[in-house]
């Protein structure tokens, strides 16, 4: 085990996960552990209000809808102006949120493509 610099653990772990219904076997870093199951629990429920809406059938169009939805949910607020002035953001911390998550999503689907 490895200790990071601000002295957050740096070891690797396996998470089984659940998003809409399906299990995922997902590694990350321990001090990515909270963010990572965040970003799943938000996951999960944006794929399944999109099943439960009827529109959209099969887990690949479903995934495909939620991360559209997602990207456009989070360029609009980047676009807008912003009414979190008085709080402070920082830019890296939530760059590299973003970059956490495109990895444990790229990890996690890595493996699923055959399944479609």
């Amino acid at each position: 085990m490895t200790e990071r610099p601000n002295g957050t653990d740096d070891s690797k772990v396996q998470l089984d996960v659940k998003i809409a219904g399906r299990e995922y076997k997902i590694a990350c870093r321990e001090h990515e552990r909270k963010d990572l199951e965040q970003a799943v629990a938000f996951l999960d429920k944006r794929m399944r209000e999109i099943r439960d809406a009827g529109k959209v059938t099969g887990a690949e169009r479903i995934a495909v809808m939620a991360a559209l939805n997602i990207a456009n949910e989070f360029l609009r607020d980047r676009r807008a102006p912003s009414s979190m002035a008085a709080t402070e953001v920082d830019g890296a911390d939530v760059r590299g949120r973003i970059k956490a998550m495109q990895t444990a999503i790229d990890k996690a689907m890595a493996g699923q493509e055959k399944l479609f």
